[in-house]
C-alpha cells in the first residue's frame, strides 16, 4: 500500500515532543464513550495491518497496548483461525482492556451490481465472527471500476447496495453497538481501477442510504492525494461520519510528518464533538511503539477542548 517514498529527515516532525503532561499520560484509562482522555471527544484506534506485522496476533496486541491504546482495527487477521486461536485472541485483548472497533477485508464490493449477492453473503458471513470478537463495524469497499458500465450506474449500486445491507444489520447490536457499515474511499495514486475516490460522492451515497447504521470512514489520506479540501468536506458532513483514518501525505507516515495539516484536523474534530474513533493507519519509519504513543500525544493535545 506504500507506494511513496519520504526522507527520514523530517520523521519526528511534531511527534518528538517532550515533557508530556501527567494528564495525557493517564488517557489510556479514559471510561468508554468519553473520548481518549478529558476534554477530548472523540477516541484512537491503530489499523492493526501497519505495524508490528511478523509478531504472533497476541505479540501485536501487547506492542499496541504499549503504545496507550485500547481499540484495534483489523482487516481479517482471524481468517483461519481455530477455535483455540479465537479463545487465545479474546483472552488477550481482554487481559489488555482492548476492544476490536472495525474489521475489513470482505471479499466482495457494492459498487458492482452482478456482486450483491456476493457482498450480501460477505456480511452474513462476517457478522458471527464480529459478535466472536465483540467488533461492531465493518468496512464496505465500492470495488472497482465496472468497464462498459457508466458512473451513474455504479453510484446507484452503491446505494442499493448498502441499502440491503443494511438489512442485514437493522437493530443488531454487538458489545452494545448498533453494528455499522463503513464505505470507505480510496485514492486513484494507490488504485487507480478503484470507483470511489470521492469522499463527497462518499458522503452524497450516504446520505441517499439514509439508514443510521451506514456511515462513511473518512479517510484523510486518501481524500488528501484525491481531492484534498479535508476540513469543509469534514464540516458539512460530520453527522454522516462513522470512523476517521490518520496518515500523512507522503508516504502514509506518522500525522505531522507531511503536508496535512493534522493540528487542525484533530482541533475541528473536537470542536465539531466529533465522539466516533479516528484511527492510526500510518506506516512508522522507526520505532513503532515511539511513534504510535507520539501520534497518540498529538492527537490529544491538538483535540482537547
Amino acid at each position: 500500500m506504500d507506494r511513496r517514498t519520504f526522507s527520514r529527515s523530517i520523521a519526528g516532525l511534531a511527534l518528538g515532543a517532550a515533557g508530556l503532561d501527567r494528564s495525557i499520560a493517564a488517557a489510556a484509562a479514559a471510561p468508554e464513550g468519553q473520548g481518549v482522555a478529558p476534554g477530548v471527544p472523540f477516541d484512537l484506534s491503530v489499523m492493526l495491518w501497519t505495524v508490528f506485522q511478523k509478531l504472533p496476533f497476541e505479540q501485536r496486541l501487547e506492542r499496541v497496548s504499549e503504545a496507550g491504546y485500547k481499540k484495534v482495527e483489523l482487516i481479517g487477521e482471524y481468517k483461519g483461525w481455530s477455535a483455540d486461536d479465537f479463545k487465545r485472541a479474546n483472552a488477550k485483548r481482554k487481559e489488555l482492556g482492548i476492544t476490536f472497533d472495525t474489521t475489513a477485508g470482505l471479499k466482495h464490493a457494492v459498487g458492482n451490481p452482478k456482486e450483491r449477492e456476493a457482498l450480501l453473503a460477505d456480511v452474513r458471513e462476517v457478522l458471527p465472527i464480529m459478535e466472536r470478537i465483540e467488533c461492531p463495524a465493518v468496512i464496505i469497499m465500492s470495488g472497482n471500476v465496472v468497464p462498459g458500465m457508466p458512473r451513474d450506474v455504479q453510484h446507484d449500486s452503491c446505494i442499493e447496495g448498502l441499502k440491503a445491507a443494511s438489512a442485514l444489520v437493522e437493530g443488531k447490536k454487538i458489545n452494545g453497538q448498533p453494528v455499522r457499515l463503513l464505505l470507505e474511499n480510496i485514492d486513484p495514486e494507490e488504485n487507480p481501477r478503484y470507483y470511489l475516490t470521492s469522499v463527497a460522492e462518499g458522503f452524497e451515497v450516504i446520505r441517499q442510504v439514509n439508514h443510521p447504521q451506514v456511515r462513511m470512514l473518512y479517510d484523510f489520506y486518501h481524500e488528501q492525494i484525491a481531492e484534498g479540501n479535508l476540513i469543509e468536506k469534514l464540516e458539512k458532513n460530520i453527522d454522516y461520519v462513522g470512523l476517521v483514518h490518520i496518515a500523512d501525505v507522503p508516504g502514509r507516515h506518522a500525522p505531522g510528518t507531511g503536508e496535512i495539516n493534522y493540528a487542525n484536523i484533530f482541533k475541528k474534530l473536537a470542536e465539531l464533538k466529533y465522539d466516533r474513533i479516528a484511527a492510526m493507519e500510518f506506516l512508522p519509519l522507526g520505532d513503532a511503539v515511539e511513534e504510535l504513543r507520539s501520534a497518540r500525544d498529538f492527537a490529544i493535545r491538538a483535540g482537547r477542548v
